[in-house]
């Protein structure tokens, strides 16, 4: 056994024997860390691709609406759509699966309608006249209609914000009286209705007050369109510059015959 050299400090080769245990001990560590990084960062990469799908594939799999649905949202009258041939049609008969119609001014039972606009689904023209399955008409009626069926000098527009605008004068014990009113416009049982929101008598508050109630009954509107075809319902009115703007709404409605 050689005889340790005297010039080496006690304990050297202990220390030189150490040295290579810690250097392995430190790279086992990092080995061991770098692996567990590998693991975590695939893990995650798993759990990401299990989580999300490629871009595009949540619009291609979305519901859609089928383009014979009548319930579409985003009609408010529920219209058909893609209609076909009934097959109960026979030689003389003439089938028009949609048809649009429009008119600057119309004419039924003696009262105009302006801006026609008419939309028909599953028409059938035959012997027994034109029959639509579905039909919507929507036209403007004058204000000078429905002054008509007011007060002689009664005057009838557009007072904003979806409202209307009534003047008249009753004559009460003799005299005159200016009534300044501004009504709802609403659809009541398939009329246009125009109840008073505000009545301005054009004298003291407490006059108006009192007078109101006598007021309100005489200038309460309800307006029926006439001379459509039967089966045409009021869905909507709207006030606009011109006329009450309305729109009608039916089944199986016998256009002529």
């Amino acid at each position: 056994m050689p005889e340790p050299d005297p010039r080496e400090p006690a304990g050297s080769s202990l220390h030189t024997v150490q040295r290579p245990l810690a250097r392995r001990r430190v790279w086992d560590w990092l080995l061991g860390a770098l692996a567990m990084l590998l693991l975590l960062v695939l893990a995650g990469w798993i759990i990401w691709m299990r989580l999300t799908q490629p871009v595009g594939t949540a619009a291609e799999s979305a519901p859609t609406v089928a383009a014979g649905n009548p319930g579409a949202a985003t009609d408010p009258f529920a219209r058909p759509g893609a209609p076909t041939p009934p097959a109960s049609l026979s030689v003389d008969e003439v089938w028009l699966g949609d048809v649009s119609f429009e008119a600057g001014a119309l004419v039924a039972a003696g009262t105009p309608f302006d801006d026609v606009v008419a939309h028909g689904v599953d028409v059938t023209s035959g012997p027994n006249g034109l029959v639509a399955s579905y039909l919507d008409v929507t036209g403007t009626v004058p204000y000078h209609v429905v002054e008509g069926e007011l007060p002689a000098g009664t005057s009838v527009g557009p007072a904003g914000n979806g409202e209307v605008r009534i003047e008249t004068a009753l004559e009460i014990l003799g005299r005159e009286l200016v009534v300044t009113a501004q009504g709802a416009v609403r659809v009541e049982s398939g009329r246009i209705a125009v109840d008073p929101t505000a009545i301005d008598l054009g004298g003291p508050q407490w006059l108006s007050e009192l007078l109101t109630e006598i007021v309100r009954e005489l200038i309460v509107i309800e307006h029926e369109i006439e001379g459509l075809p039967e089966g045409l319902t009021l869905r909507t009115v709207d006030v606009e510059d011109d006329g009450f703007r309305a729109t009608l709404v039916g089944t199986d409605v016998r256009v002529t015959g």
